[in-house]
């Protein structure tokens, strides 16, 4: 079951262009955290050589929404997130896990720490949390009045 769950998941991120672009992969998925990874290319850098910021805030956004399709389903998005980026990033690949930390029936609250592989050692460049929220049959988020 757990490796079906985990194919769903890497087919729903297979479906999103800007991932396919990214190589990003999902590689843990179960019940209240989702981990995602990106090798790191020289396309991906800013004018430093460091990993550009919003390659990390992409891995935690989509870390976090994957970690709360676990707990509200497959219809979400992020209604917001808070990003702290703690060190300059060189690496080799990039790692997003998350965790959920509060969930109800319309929207989870998570938080998401961000490594970068460097010298098979991973180091924390970022930590994010967010507020994910399930949306309503038509496509559209839930009304954030209601929530």
């Amino acid at each position: 079951m757990a490796d079906a769950t985990l194919m769903f998941a890497q087919q729903v991120l297979a479906q999103q262009p800007f991932s396919r672009w990214l190589n990003a992969s999902i590689t843990a998925f179960a019940p209240g955290m989702a981990t995602l990874t990106l090798p790191v290319t020289p396309d991906l850098l800013q004018q430093h050589g460091f990993i550009h910021g919003g390659v990390i805030s992409y891995a935690a956004d989509n870390v976090l929404t994957f970690a709360a399709g676990t707990v509200l389903g497959p219809h979400i998005v992020t209604a917001e997130y808070k990003i702290n980026y703690v060190r300059p990033a060189q690496g080799t690949l990039l790692t997003a896990r998350a965790t959920v930390v509060a969930s109800g029936q319309r929207q989870a609250v998570c938080r998401a720490d961000v490594f970068v592989t460097s010298s098979a050692q991973e180091l924390l460049v970022a930590v994010a949390q967010g507020t994910i929220m399930r949306m309503q049959s038509a496509g559209q988020p839930d009304d954030p009045s209601t929530v």
